[in-house]
């Protein structure tokens, strides 16, 4: 999901503290101070550029009036953050010297939060129920590409269970939280706080992701709930729970993020799975987060069928399983454009998988699963990217490529005018990386029928999940 992780394997060290700290903070979402903050950050958002900055001086008195207020409201409302001090404080003087502006440059340039985010370490205080106030001018991944002044309310979910399972599967990095309150970037599909959005001089080694659990299980349970009254799919009565137990479902998410996220850095991988950053086709980023996807599916089904493992773990252990399916059958394959989108690829191939392995069945217009089967053949798909990961280590980058876009069209039909699927000419072949991702087409391997119906009448529910939090 995140980048966050190449940078570092280890977050600082854990400080699991007592979460009754966190009562001082509650009901805060309707502190006078907070709804201040909150309505400064939306007049600063009306008046910065693109950039964080605010290039039109006539807009600076103004604008540093509303800084004045949030800084006010910021200190006024820190003693309910203890375990933030450090932090709040920071993020005082941070406001402070981007309305003042650097030694012979005017103020309100482009923002530098660094010193504020460096002290910004809420990995080190998972505690069910704590909670933070976070501020940064910052973007929203899927949402905003600008980086405005964001406000966000939000609270830890830790429970015992986690707690015990992250003894082995360890991440120290991981920040599962829901949302309280926040400004507008977060009105969005946007799931996640990560300190790489934030406007800083330099880049860090990142010590934390957060990920907003609630977000992800209230949509879950809308697009599932609606799916498999489209399709007529008859849940398993454990699956069904989950959408009608919002609490349950945050922590079946808690538990399968925890695993996806550690997994970006573990396994026989090409040298940096982060491969956006190498402008790789896209479907390379389809089985990375496919990958990690099947790596948290392998574990639960191993977690479920332990007998010495703990009965929370073993029953979450199994709705993991449902959540991985559900979910990129359901809502990654049709959310978003056609344009390089990689989650929607993923989702695709999961789905043909399991139908041409005989475990999904589309019959007289109604879908089900052969379930004591699916466990092993959804395995077997990890097991075959796994494979392809190992062999690339011995491939040149290029051969990779065309290796795992043969592995895809295996299962999946790939665009008819796809010069992928006819074979790239002999000169893309000898030249640079750059011909072969230029051939790529934007939708390199297009919905099934099945999912061009589906869509249509997923669409507006799907469209509805945006800003959704667990109060939706």
């Amino acid at each position: 999901m995140s980048n966050y992780i190449a940078s570092a394997l280890v977050g600082e060290p854990e400080v699991v503290e007592d979460a009754r700290t966190s009562n001082l903070a509650v009901g805060v979402e309707t502190h006078p101070a907070w709804l201040r903050l909150k309505n400064a950050a939306t007049a600063l958002q009306a008046v910065q550029a693109q950039d964080g900055s605010i290039p039109d001086a006539a807009d600076h008195t103004d604008a540093a009036a509303q800084v004045a207020t949030l800084t006010q409201a910021v200190e006024e409302l820190a003693p309910l953050f203890p375990h933030d001090a450090a932090y709040l404080s920071a993020l005082r003087a941070d406001f402070v010297r981007w309305v003042v502006g650097a030694e012979g440059a005017g103020g309100f340039g482009v923002p530098d939060f660094y010193d504020s985010l460096m002290a910004f370490q809420p990995q080190q205080h998972r505690a069910d129920g704590i909670r933070h106030l976070v501020v940064f001018p910052m973007y929203t991944q899927n949402g905003s590409t600008i980086r405005f002044v964001e406000a966000v309310l939000v609270e830890v979910i830790w429970p015992e269970f986690i707690a015990a399972l992250e003894e082995e599967y360890t991440n120290g990095l991981f920040v599962p939280i829901r949302f309280l309150d926040f400004t507008a970037g977060y009105d969005t599909n946007s799931a996640v706080l990560f300190p790489e959005t934030v406007a800083m001089r330099e880049i860090p080694t990142f010590t934390w992701g957060a990920i907003f659990q609630d977000r992800e299980a209230a949509r879950y349970r809308r697009v599932v709930r609606a799916a498999a009254d489209i399709t007529r799919l008859e849940l398993p009565e454990d699956a069904a729970t989950l959408l009608d137990d919002q609490h349950l479902t945050e922590e079946m998410f808690v538990m399968w993020d925890l695993i996806h996220d550690r997994t970006h850095m573990r396994g026989d991988l090409p040298f940096d799975p982060f491969m956006i950053k190498q402008r790789m086709p896209f479907f390379l980023y389809s089985l990375e987060e496919l990958r990690c996807d099947l790596t948290a599916f392998r574990e639960s089904v191993k977690i479920e069928r332990d007998e010495n493992a703990s009965p929370e773990a073993r029953k979450h252990a199994k709705l993991v399983q449902y959540g991985v399916i559900f979910d990129r059958i359901f809502r990654f394959s049709i959310t978003g454009s056609r344009v390089r989108n990689y989650d929607g690829l993923g989702g695709q191939l999961l789905f043909a998988w399991m139908h041409q392995h005989h475990v999904l069945h589309w019959t007289d217009t109604k879908l089900d699963f052969d379930w004591d089967a699916v466990p092993d053949v959804v395995i077997a798909l990890g097991a075959q990217i796994d494979e392809l990961y190992w062999k690339s280590i011995d491939r040149p980058k290029k051969a990779h490529w065309l290796a795992a876009y043969d592995m895809i069209a295996e299962t999946l039909t790939p665009n008819p005018a796809s010069a992928w699927a006819r074979g790239l000419p002999l000169e893309v072949l000898a030249g640079p990386p750059k011909g072969y991702t230029d051939l790529v087409m934007d939708d390199e391997f297009p919905l099934s029928m099945f999912f061009e119906a589906l869509d249509k009448k997923m669409k507006t529910v799907i469209e509805s999940t945006k800003g959704i939090t667990a109060r939706d």
